[in-house]
């Protein structure tokens, strides 16, 4: 793979940094989480992430941190990079993942690909930093527009469009999908979704997320009043019904 070069004095807002994941893709993961999001989702567990203030990091002083903890990734671990949401910094994601990539290690990012774009300057930038990434975990919220942006505060089309670029480009991917009783559980709306995730060729996993609160505190501290108080999780058998279908055995 060749590396264009970076500027490795590249600073980027980091949240907060996790030594030992393992729902974050394949393996043993180190994770960094980045500040700054656009979106507004009702079931955000990380609200404190939406604002863009946080420890300001250079892409080396992080990198130089995190492959301390090499030994623990084996052969199938590795970095993922997650907010936040990680492409409103691409320039820096870039950066630590060339460093990343130089030493053969695994990176992955977690997005919801609000962001995304096909205006030229920034479909640049993200195809730089596609070169460096080996897994894109896209979370799908919801395939109907209105419930999406109700949902979320923000329209859908262009995460489609950045799932079939992926998909075009020949980018691995695992879809996740954050199981909320009657809000993202509509058997009409999981039916559509499979059909569109059946149109992408590069789709290694698919994953039902069950809804919880564990998050609620964190609305409480920043004295914001939860959207979805009263909700219930979902029961094992809604979790079964919507992984039937969204077949999440075919990508296993």
């Amino acid at each position: 793979m060749i590396m264009s070069k970076i500027d490795l004095n590249i600073t980027g807002k980091v949240h907060t940094l996790e030594t030992f994941g393992l729902v974050d893709g394949p393996g043993v993961r180190f994770v960094v989480f980045l500040s700054g999001c656009k979106m507004r989702c009702k079931f955000c567990h990380n609200p404190d992430t939406w604002n863009s203030q946080g420890e300001e990091w250079t892409a080396q002083k992080l990198f130089q941190h995190v492959r301390r903890y090499k030994s623990y990734w084996k052969n199938n671990g590795g970095i993922t990079v997650s907010g936040g949401e990680p492409l409103l910094q691409q320039e820096f994601v870039t950066a630590f993942f060339t460093l990343a990539k130089r030493e053969n290690i695994n990176t992955t990012i977690d997005t919801a690909g609000q962001p995304f774009s096909s205006a030229p300057e920034w479909l640049s930038q993200f195809e730089k930093l596609m070169n460096v990434t080996d897994l894109v975990m896209l979370d799908l919220k919801d395939m109907n527009p209105e419930g999406h942006k109700s949902l979320t505060g923000v329209e859908n089309a262009n995460i489609f469009d950045m799932a079939k670029w992926l998909s075009d480009h020949g980018k691995k991917m695992w879809i996740r999908h954050v199981l909320v009783p009657g809000i993202t559980d509509k058997e009409e709306d999981l039916i559509v979704m499979h059909e569109f995730i059946s149109t992408l060729k590069t789709v290694e996993k698919v994953e039902i997320l069950p809804y919880h609160t564990l998050g609620t505190l964190k609305w409480e501290e920043l004295k914001m009043k939860y959207p979805l108080e009263g909700v219930p999780t979902p029961t094992a058998e809604q979790v079964k019904r919507a992984e039937e279908l969204l077949h999440t055995n075919e990508y296993k």
